[in-house]
Order: structure tokens, then sequence, then C-alpha cells
């Protein structure tokens, strides 16, 4: 096998998983196509992601665009296959659970292309999240199975998945989050968003089931009322975010919280600032739940499961829903005690990515 190996990203959170295996193959010469579905594109907010990860311009860019899960995934399918087709890859590397992910290993599987897949084995056994249907197809037809920790492991095997499929590599995102944080002490953020030697929380809100539902989103806007009394909150608006807060009339609302900073989606190294600094962090985002663990921040997940459990039982992470005096009580406690004190978990290291480079050269070779 002489092709090129393919790197997939459809969206912000594949950046960080994807920029140091990129690198690592780099250092080793290993030829490689950065290819970019743009599922999710902000020309903006891309071009941020990428110099803030020091990455190279995708070689692809197909520009899927958004649209129903249906069609994101067939259009990524149909565009990825003549991709394949003309480049004739020696293997495919997709990382996550959004639709990029599941489209391109279903290309993979179909055209024999060995297709490895970065942070797998993750479950929130809840089949409401299409991001739990992208995982489960995913890890079903991928060739190899690179996990972050051993509930992956254990939820693979229970999935009757042969053991030489599965291997533990650790969390690439934490790579990232420790390649850039002294980079990230250089952000003027805190100094533009006038909290410099605040105390404060940082808020992402986004998910269909907190903000498409009004109530949740009422729900959870009662706890920051109260929250935001003892605390400043700061508060990058997504965009669907936005959207639904205009949709529901409650946009004024979120204006008169008390202490709260409102932002547009921050850059990386300023967000990776803006974590490193907080009191707490409330979020129904995965990735925030690992990268709170790594940098020992008490994290409320605002969600009612979680397919990153390690970050429960072993870190600074607790599932809170979006139960208005859940919430609370968590929230006062973490600003009373200091919240619960984690470990980082094994393998989350900053060496994920030479781990994976291993694994691909041994592949491809």
């Amino acid at each position: 096998m002489t092709g090129p190996v393919i790197l997939v990203v459809g969206a912000r959170p594949n950046f960080m998983k994807i920029a140091p295996i990129s690198a690592e193959l780099k250092k080793r010469n290993i030829n490689q196509i950065l290819l970019h579905t743009g599922q999710h594109y902000d020309d903006n907010m891309s071009k941020v992601f990428f110099e803030d990860l020091a990455m190279p311009q995708p070689d692809i860019y197909l520009g899927i665009g958004s649209g129903s899960h249906a069609y994101q995934t067939a259009k990524v399918m149909v565009e990825f296959e003549k991709v394949c087709r003309e480049h004739e890859p020696s293997m495919v590397v997709v990382v996550g659970d959004v639709n990029s992910t599941v489209a391109c290993s279903m290309v993979c599987a179909k055209e024999r292309i060995p297709c490895a897949h970065v942070e797998a084995g993750l479950r929130s056994f809840d089949r409401d999240m299409p991001e739990e249907i992208n995982r489960l197809v995913t890890d079903a037809i991928a060739d190899y199975l690179l996990t972050p920790s051993p509930d992956g492991d254990d939820n693979l095997r229970n999935e009757g998945v042969s053991e030489e499929r599965i291997v533990r590599v650790g969390n690439v995102m934490i790579d990232s989050l420790l390649n850039n944080i002294n980079k990230s002490k250089s952000s003027q953020i805190h100094h533009e968003l006038s909290i410099s030697g605040q105390m404060y929380a940082v808020l992402t809100l986004h998910r269909p089931s907190n903000v498409d539902d009004k109530s949740a989103f009422i729900r959870i806007l009662d706890a920051l009322e109260k929250i935001g009394e003892r605390i400043a909150i700061v508060f990058p608006l997504h965009p669907r975010t936005k959207n639904r807060a205009e949709e529901f009339g409650l946009t004024e609302r979120i204006k008169r919280i008390p202490n709260i900073v409102l932002t547009g989606p921050a850059g990386y190294l300023d967000f990776i600032a803006l974590m490193a600094g907080a009191k707490l962090i409330l979020t129904d985002s995965g990735g925030l739940q690992e990268e709170s663990t790594a940098l020992g921040i008490p994290c409320l997940t605002l969600r009612e499961n979680t397919e990153r459990p390690v970050t429960v039982t072993e870190g600074t992470n607790t599932i809170v829903g979006n139960d208005t005096k859940v919430i609370i009580q968590a929230a006062m406690n973490i600003l009373d005690t200091g919240g619960k004190s984690g470990r980082v978990p094994d393998l989350w290291d900053g060496n994920t990515a030479h781990r994976i480079a291993d694994l691909i050269e041994k592949i491809i070779r």
C-alpha cells in the first residue's frame, strides 16, 4: 500500500483531534492528505482554529455545508468516494462522532480501505443523540478502533468486537490541550472581556435536548440567574443557541442574567485560556468534560448521561442534567468547597498522537 493516509475533519471538535496526528505523521514523512468535509464551516472560526493549532490548510475541501443528517451523510459519502477512487489511500483516519465520521467510514468499508476510528468505544447509551448512532455504526465497520479509556474497550467487547481491532491509545484531545496550554497564556481574552482578576465560570450550551426544548432551556436559565449572583458567567453563544433564544423570546432574559458575559464563539487558544482560569465549567459538550478533567477544574455536565464516564468516575465531572435545583446545588457546592478533585486518567499524557502514528506506520508499511 503506497497511497496517502487521509485524515478527515468535519466539524470544529475534530480539528483538535486531527492536529497532533497530522503533526506526528509529518515528522515521520508519512504522505498524508488533510480532508475537510465542510460539514460545519464558519470561515472566521475555521481560519482561527487552523492558525491556533498550527495546522496546514486542508488539501481537499468538500464544502458539504449544513443540512439534515441524511443529507450531510449522503453528500459526504458521494464526494468522499470520488476522493478515494482518485487518490487510492493506504488508510483513512476518522475522529469523533460527527456525520462526516460515519459517512467516510462507510465509504472505506465498501471500498475496502483500512479505516481507523480515533475516540472509538464511547457510549452514552442514549439513541436520541444522533452522535450515538454515528458512534455505533462507525465502530461496527471501522477496522481499527482506537479508544481513549478502559470503558471504551469494555463497551466494544460487550458489542462482540474482536480484541485485535481494539487498541487503547489514550485521549488525543489532551495532546492538543497540553501542546497549546503555554501558548494560550498570551491570550488577551480576559482583558477583552473585562474579567481580569475576577472569579468566573465558563458556560457552553448547544445540545438540542437543552436548547430546542423551551422548558429545558428555561430551567437552565433559572439556575444561571442564581449562580450569576455569586460569580461571573462567561457564555460564548453558539449559533444554534442564539437562534433558539430569539425564537423562544429568551434573548433579553439571557442578557439580564446577573454577571453574564456574552461573547461569540471563541478561538481555540482564547478558549483554553478561559477554561484554565475558570472556577467551574458548565457544559453540555463532550470535549469540555475531558479538558476540564485534564486541567483539574470542576465541571457540571448539563445532560442526563455522558459517553465519557471516566470524567465522572476518575475526573472532575458531575452529571446534573437540566434540573434547576440540582444545577444550583452542585454549583454552590463548588463555590463553597472547591468541588470534587479528580485524577487525570491513564494515557491522557500528551503522547496519544505518537501511539496512533506508531499504529498507522505499522499498518501501512
